[in-house]
């Protein structure tokens, strides 16, 4: 039933912890026939696997920031399938204007591909000199260049401390504002160069400007804020038994991952004193399943995977309490 076409090369990515993810989703029995969300299309890999796996009544929609994903995507040739060209954040409005009140089963890639790291044009990497434009959606939105231009001293600080929680932050900041002050920074090698004269120590095996890519990048495409109200809205369109799987790439996501999840899971206990019956005993809304790293040999195959951490919740039913 599915048909998508062969990849190109330009386009080709290694989907990270690919059975794990689709496992955790428990898409099996009567739940074949469910619907379920891909917050993160990327290059298809998760869900090529989950439309495999799913029945002739079941529905998969998915969503991308990336205009090349949605490309990718076009070619999906099978009516199960529907992307959204948009952030996994607009789920709850993109759901409700489908007519999807629930889904069974919601799995979040939460990392950049292969391919959009690959290709110069972009802007994300400084490994190869191009565009400093970092922007997931190329439609619209400021580049990172622009971003660069016209941030204040204490922006630049902020946004490389907070979101690439690098130590020379600082440094780097009034680097940036002096060096733009002669000219515009608009390559990545330009950045690169800034950074690595700013940053007096490094980490072994780790380039300096590693977490001043991280930070600009997650700026610019407001993924903490995306991934925040990304979280929620799954909760919310989770149907009682349904899983959520969500894999980070880096320490910021996962916490706020791990925490969302933990809130979910845990209850205030009442004061044992208290009269209460066993029945009104506040109950957990989650259960979490599993907490899952990349096995050494898909790390040594894809050495991108390494920082990968795949957490996985299931939603109890509505006696567990309101959300």
């Amino acid at each position: 039933m599915t048909e998508i076409n062969t990849v190109p090369a330009a386009f080709q990515h290694r989907t990270v912890l690919l059975d794990e993810a689709v496992d955790g989703l428990k898409l099996e029995g009567e739940r074949i026939n469910g619907t379920y969300i891909d917050g993160t299309f990327g290059r298809g890999g998760h869900s090529r696997l989950i439309l495999s796996r799913l029945g002739p009544q079941g529905r998969l929609v998915a969503f991308d920031k990336d205009p090349q994903a949605i490309a990718t995507a076009e070619q999906v040739q099978d009516p199960r399938f529907t992307i959204v060209h948009d952030s996994f954040a607009t789920m709850l409005d993109a759901l409700d204007a489908r007519g999807i009140s629930q889904v069974d089963g919601i799995l979040l890639d939460l990392g950049i591909s292969s391919p959009q790291v690959d290709d110069a044009s972009r802007g994300f990497s400084f490994r190869q000199d191009g565009p400093l434009d970092m922007r997931m959606d190329t439609t619209r939105g400021m580049s990172a260049a622009e971003w660069l231009a016209t941030a204040t001293e204490q922006q630049l600080e902020k946004v490389i401390r907070d979101y690439g929680e690098e130590r020379f932050a600082f440094q780097i900041a009034k680097a940036i504002i002096a060096r733009r002050a002669i000219q515009p920074i608009s390559t990545t090698r330009e950045l690169a160069a800034i950074v690595a004269d700013a940053v007096k120590t490094r980490e072994k095996g780790k380039d300096p400007a590693t977490r001043t890519f991280q930070a600009v990048r997650i700026f610019i495409n407001k993924e903490l804020e995306d991934l925040e109200a990304g979280l929620s809205a799954a909760y919310a369109m989770l149907a009682p038994g349904a899983r959520m799987s969500v894999i980070s790439f880096h320490s910021l996501e996962d916490r706020m991952v791990k925490q969302f999840l933990a809130s979910k899971a845990k209850v205030e206990q009442p004061d044992r004193r208290l009269p209460i019956r066993a029945a009104d005993l506040p109950q957990p809304l989650m259960k979490l399943i599993t907490k899952t790293k990349p096995s050494g040999p898909e790390v040594e195959a894809n050495p991108r995977a390494r920082s990968a951490v795949l957490r996985v919740a299931e939603r109890l039913p509505a006696s567990g309490g309101a959300a």
